[in-house]
């Protein structure tokens, strides 16, 4: 228990009021933590469980549904940022206990997600073709790619329906809830996969196109339950408490405060991304696709720090509403020992086991070698990724998001295209290079939010 001890994580600062024992930090950490980060997993495993389907169908399928990738998040950028500030405000709310106030955050966002993925949804479809092509697709390529963003963008409005009521409920603690919907959501999609992919029990064989709509289905599913979940009044959240939804000032303010600098950042984060993308999927579609697979499997362990990021959101949030700095930076501390433990785990899978779940994608010598390189890369990167994401939840659950839209900025929108392009093609190092550039976007990243947290000014931030 000494990698958790109360006063070390406080690091000389001065307690506020009575600290509880280091079981008991760690033990509510978990409780908060594991549904998120087994939810995070299981959607990771979902889309690496769709690469392998998909891979059946050839190399371009893997690649097309990988070109997708980041035109999709771009789509989805105003969302997520919203949903860091929902899930934030939730969190400060339930820790002051005003549930008439959390409410009505949950019932105007969800009038807001509703209009803007009317307008997003349908941009997505109408200029599919040329957003795709954009994104670096090949002539082996483009169609498929096309379709299955059409599908998935068309159907949005439950994927992100689902996603704000959940951030919503992660904020107030509830974890397990939106934990059970995506193991739901997970599970449909897995079936259907197989049922339209390659058309079996008399169902059509949609390939490519058969895997997007089946993750619109899954979605479906997710957003019932989602909806289900704050039609309780035994809950923190109950939508119908928000009598008449009201745009109030006050409450649009905040979420605007919040939210801009997350959006600021997501859209950082997604250009850098994209343009990074475009650089690998130069180097050729054999390539693409074993970056793609890299890049599913870098998901998994980025999925525990991400699960532990909401669970830091969530603490340092409900913390800061209780008036407990002190506490803040203690279920900080715990959340990012708890990712190096896992990230030693992870280290060592990939490690000793890149190449055979490389083989689970494909058998071409050329992707399994590529497969060797990239899979030591993340044994060293899986640290530096699941420290920095914990770092920023922090930030985020304070409300410090202006400091982490400035972190995606210079690392994600400049330094890993950057750098990635400045490998794959002057240094002439190709696919090495691209991963290269990564590992030293994570690196800058750690770094600086590593030295945001250990100053602790964030502490003091009012939303």
């Amino acid at each position: 228990m000494r990698l958790f001890q109360v006063q070390k994580l406080l690091r000389g600062s001065q307690p506020v009021g009575a600290l509880p024992s280091e079981r008991d930090v760690l033990a509510r950490t978990i409780h908060i933590a594991w549904p998120s980060i087994l939810e995070s997993f299981l959607v990771s495993l979902v889309g690496m469980i769709d690469t392998v389907m998909v891979s059946g169908l050839g190399t371009y399928a893997i690649a097309a549904v990988g070109l997708t990738t980041q035109p999709k998040f771009i789509g989805l950028a105003i969302f997520l940022s919203l949903n860091v500030a929902v899930s934030a405000l939730v969190a400060r709310r339930r820790g002051e206990n005003d549930r008439e106030s959390a409410n009505k955050v949950l019932a105007q966002a969800i009038v807001i997600v509703l209009l803007l993925t009317l307008v997003i949804s349908v941009l997505c479809v109408v200029f599919a073709d040329p957003i795709i092509r954009m994104a670096g697709s090949a002539e082996d390529t483009h169609a498929d790619a096309v379709s299955y963003f059409r599908v998935i963008m068309g159907g949005m409005v439950f994927n992100v329906l689902s996603l704000v009521i959940n951030a919503a409920q992660r904020g107030a603690g509830n974890t397990k809830i939106a934990m059970r919907t995506n193991i739901v959501s997970n599970l449909v999609n897995m079936l259907f996969n197989y049922l339209l992919i390659e058309g079996h029990f008399g169902f059509p064989r949609l390939g490519v196109t058969g895997a997007a709509v089946a993750t619109v289905i899954g979605t479906v599913f997710a957003c019932g339950m989602s909806i289900a979940s704050i039609l309780r009044k035994d809950s923190f959240l109950d939508i119908r408490l928000a009598k008449h939804i009201r745009f109030d000032k006050k409450t649009l303010g905040t979420i605007a405060n919040i939210g801009s600098s997350t959006l600021a950042e997501q859209v950082f984060l997604r250009i850098g991304f994209l343009i990074y993308s475009i650089i690998v999927a130069n180097l050729g579609t054999v390539a693409f696709a074993a970056h793609q697979i890299g890049m599913n499997l870098m998901s998994i362990s980025f999925s525990f720090g991400d699960g532990l990021s909401v669970a830091s959101v969530t603490l340092v949030g409900q913390s800061l509403g209780a008036k407990r700095p002190d506490m803040a930076k203690v279920y900080g501390g715990v959340c990012q020992r708890l990712g190096i433990v896992f990230a030693v785990v992870l280290s060592i899978i990939f490690v000793s086991l890149g190449r055979p779940i490389f083989s689970l994608f494909s058998n071409e010598e050329a992707i399994l070698s590529y497969g060797e390189m990239i899979m030591s890369l993340l044994a060293v990167v899986v640290f530096l990724q699941i420290s920095q994401v914990v770092f920023s939840g922090c930030l985020r659950g304070a409300g410090d998001t202006r400091y982490t839209a400035l972190v995606s900025l210079i690392s994600v929108a400049v330094v890993r295209p950057g750098l990635g392009w400045l490998f794959c093609y002057p240094l002439q190092l190709g696919l090495f290079g691209a991963w290269l550039g990564l590992a030293v976007d994570q690196m800058v990243r750690f770094l600086m939010t590593w030295v945001r947290f250990r100053k602790g000014k964030w502490t003091s931030i009012k939303i």
